[in-house]
């Protein structure tokens, strides 16, 4: 049977996944999936050369450790693709690895599927001109990429609609208006969204638990709810036991986030998922030294880096970076939203039309995929 390679490298790599992959399977059958994912991607009959709770990695101090690591595992995808004849590959965001990976199969006569584009807008933007001599189609997610890479010479983009838009349309459809009352004053609900990797809940999750004690102080009511992922140790999660009221699963998330009246979130594509469902999230990011030093000086990047307020073009939600990542000034953001009607219309007001900003694109991936596969 012909076989495509797929490797998501993420949680978030595997979410994407499931926007295109059921389609797709649905419509060839005759069609063997493997490579790198986790247990979303095994229940759905994928073989895992590679489980992602190993593969994954945050950060420039992360990915330096675990070089060896990645270079073994590109030599071992690449002679498996050979052996199985593979003629299609998805890679699926982790860019630094994925785009190594395009240009080795690309030079094996390998199509490569590239589904969410590197953020080369951020940083390295010499990888589009990569992009396009080594991808057969590239997958944009956010509005503005298509024209960015056009304009740097990859002609063959195909936007198409954020997948967390697909991911999570049931909860979408049941969103309504989110007005400011009193009760925020005394009954308020705050979701803390620590993250999926150990690199994020270690460091940022005592410091969410410091603001939700100091929240406390004033609204003594207040309902805490934390997202938490099962492939980390229970330990992680330790330093929350008696704060939180209620414990959900990522699966649960969206849903939880109908009834949220402000978020603490770990930087990532949760702070996307939180805008669009209109919940005011104070933003967190906290790395090594050695990671600050690279994106500040080698990169040289300033602009905001949540989702949320990338493509809306502005701050709407505060973002607390690094040393900056502090549990009074955490506190104060979330307090002015419930507190301040005209600080919370503000926000609601900003975010009012995200959603219909990330729904543009190309919705059948996976009948495309089945019709250009060999």
């Amino acid at each position: 049977m012909p076989s495509v390679l797929l490797v998501a490298g993420e949680p978030s790599g595997e979410e994407h996944a499931q926007t295109f992959l059921p389609q797709l399977k649905s419509l060839r059958p005759d069609l063997t999936f493997w490579g790198v994912g986790g247990d979303i991607l095994s229940a759905l009959g994928m073989e895992l050369k590679y489980h992602l709770r190993d593969f994954s990695s945050m950060g420039f101090s992360e990915v330096i450790g675990k070089i060896p690591f990645y270079k073994n595992a590109l030599d071992v995808l690449v002679q498996e693709a050979l052996q199985k004849k593979t003629k299609d590959a998805i890679l699926i965001d982790f860019q630094d690895f994925n785009l190594r990976l395009a240009k080795r199969l690309a030079s094996h006569g390998i199509r490569v599927w590239y589904y969410v584009a590197p953020q080369a807008w951020v940083w390295r933007p010499w990888r589009a001109q990569t992009l396009a001599k080594t991808v057969h189609r590239l997958f944009t997610i956010l509005p503005f990429e298509e024209k960015w890479f056009r304009d740097r010479g990859v002609k063959q983009v195909t936007p198409v609609p954020h997948p967390l838009t697909q991911n999570w349309q049931e909860a979408l459809k049941l969103l309504s208006v989110k007005t400011w009352s009193a009760s925020l004053q005394t009954a308020p609900r705050l979701m803390l969204l620590p993250g999926s990797r150990r690199s994020e809940v270690g460091p940022l999750l005592p410091l969410m638990v410091a603001t939700v004690k100091i929240l406390k102080q004033q609204i003594p009511d207040m309902h805490v709810s934390l997202s938490r992922v099962g492939h980390l140790d229970a330990r992680f999660y330790d330093c929350a036991q008696g704060l939180v009221d209620e414990w959900i699963t990522p699966e649960e998330l969206p849903f939880k986030l109908l009834k949220a009246d402000a978020a603490i979130a770990a930087s990532g594509t949760v702070t996307l998922g939180t805008g669009m469902m209109k919940v005011p999230t104070v933003v967190a990011y906290q790395s090594s030294l050695v990671n600050e030093f690279v994106v500040r000086q080698l990169v040289g990047y300033r602009k905001p880096v949540s989702l949320t307020n990338i493509v809306l073009e502005k701050e709407v939600f505060p973002e607390y970076l690094q040393q900056a990542v502090q549990p009074t000034l955490m506190a104060r953001s979330v307090l002015s939203w419930w507190q301040n009607a005209h600080c919370w219309n503000e926000v609601q007001l900003s975010l009012s039309h995200l959603q219909q900003s990330l729904c543009h694109g190309e919705k059948a991936v996976g009948e495309m995929m089945a019709r250009e596969m060999i």
